[in-house]
């Protein structure tokens, strides 16, 4: 068993946190406002500080716009810690689709591993639903999980979790390092052509081969 932590209390963790209970882990939610919260999850919600620094894996499911700003300021509960990063940094266009990177020419997964050099950190899961990432087997056909990061041990920590959240070896992809972590945050961008062409229905991107 694992004590895992969740930062971010929105739908992302939602869908995420049941399913690791139920694979035996302790699951923990961070909140800004954990009173508010509490309710929404089965399982212990607290403050960020006290989350982090509870967990051996963190997972960042905050906005991607503050991320940097509230990891960094979490610093001596991460070191050392793996950090698994599934938020994306946008700016969103009128209709809350996102318009443009907040880091060209970089990731949000780089920033927070600039921040935190001692913070093992992991992309993955940042290119689908939330309902996607949790059920893997949710849409037609399979969907593509990707890796990047520096450190192998840590992904291999993070393949295991998404092992136990139904990802099939087959349809998770390691492209590499931290910097790798580029192209799949720019998959957003995608995302309002998407639902203007499918409608709101759950999907990831997937890669053919």
């Amino acid at each position: 068993m694992t004590t895992i932590t969740v930062l971010g209390s929105g739908n992302v963790a939602r869908a995420l946190t049941g399913r690791l209970r139920d694979a035996g882990h302790e699951v923990i939610v961070g909140s800004r406002a954990p009173d508010k919260v509490a309710a929404d999850f089965g399982v212990r919600v607290a403050g960020l500080r006290a989350a982090a620094g509870s967990a051996e894996v963190v997972i960042n499911a905050l906005p991607g716009e503050v991320s940097v700003e509230v990891l960094t300021g979490l610093a001596a509960e991460l070191a050392g810690k793996v950090l698994v990063d599934i938020a994306n940094a946008t700016e969103s266009d009128s209709y809350g689709f996102a318009s443009a990177l907040l880091y060209p020419g970089s990731s949000l997964a780089e920033e927070i591993q600039r921040a935190l050099p001692d913070v093992r950190v992991v992309k993955t899961l940042n290119t689908m639903h939330s309902s996607v990432m949790a059920d893997p087997a949710l849409p037609a056909m399979p969907p593509t999980a990707f890796l990047s990061g520096d450190d192998a041990d840590a992904k291999k920590v993070v393949g295991g979790l998404l092992a136990e959240l139904g990802w099939v070896p087959e349809w998770i992809i390691d492209l590499g390092g931290v910097e790798t972590a580029r192209g799949p945050e720019a998959f957003l961008l995608m995302v309002g052509g998407l639902v203007r062409a499918l409608g709101p229905v759950p999907f990831g991107m997937a890669v053919a081969h």
